[in-house]
């Protein structure tokens, strides 16, 4: 895995990309972490980083190896915006969600120095509603020591209790690799490995997708 390109930005529902590729969907708070979270899993710098919160302004697609896009979401939060394009983002964000003509999953990224925000329990609740398969990343653990690690775990199962360390909860850090290998493999697996079509075949819940995935010893 290691081809990705920088597909195109997307502001209304008719730029979406013609192609019927499965999306892995990266969502969270403004300055979590997400462009700086793919050019680390793939060692490149094709992803535009910011330190000043908000500045993506549209759906971002990445095609990988051409066999599935990341679709980077506008972070969520601090972006300074008017009311009205905050309102267009969801409803691209709706329409994006809504389409079931493609498999989606979603990582959810989270400020491990930080316990999930409102936005963030309202996220994980959208996508569970949408029956998305989801996973929790803890980013810039870096940032912390291994008592701050485990307290960041802690808090975090707090607000989601179907979090489960190294099965759908990671810890992960751009800035030192910590998780990389992790991620990377499970995102092999679940989009190379053509694990999600026939997990399709043998049950209509996607919110079980993990489930499925270690009964068939799958685990990593």
């Amino acid at each position: 895995m290691k081809k990705i390109e920088f597909l195109k930005p997307v502001f209304t529902k008719n730029d979406f990309p013609k192609e019927n590729l499965h999306q892995l969907i990266l969502c969270g708070r403004s300055n979590v972490g997400k462009s700086s979270f793919i050019n680390s899993i793939f060692n490149t710098k094709i992803a535009k980083t910011s330190s000043t919160p908000g500045k993506t302004r549209s759906l971002n697609f990445y095609k990988v190896e051409n066999k599935f896009f990341i679709v980077d979401l506008p972070g969520f939060g601090f972006a300074k915006v008017s009311r009205k394009e905050r309102d267009e983002w969801n409803k691209l964000i709706l329409a994006l969600l809504s389409n079931y003509n493609s498999i989606k999953v979603a990582f959810h990224i989270i400020d491990s120095r930080h316990s999930p925000q409102e936005s963030d329990i309202e996220l994980n609740q959208f996508i569970r509603q949408k029956e998305i398969p989801y996973f929790v990343i803890l980013n810039k653990v870096d940032k912390l020591n291994q008592k701050e690690k485990s307290e960041s775990i802690k808090r975090t199962i707090e607000f989601f209790p179907e979090l489960i360390v190294n099965e759908n909860l990671f810890l992960f850090s751009a800035l030192n690799g910590f998780g990389k290998k992790e991620i990377f493999n499970l995102i092999s697996k679940l989009f190379l490995w053509n694990f999600i079509q026939t997990f399709l075949l043998l049950t209509s819940k996607k919110n079980h997708l993990l489930n499925w995935i270690n009964f068939n010893g799958l685990r990593w």
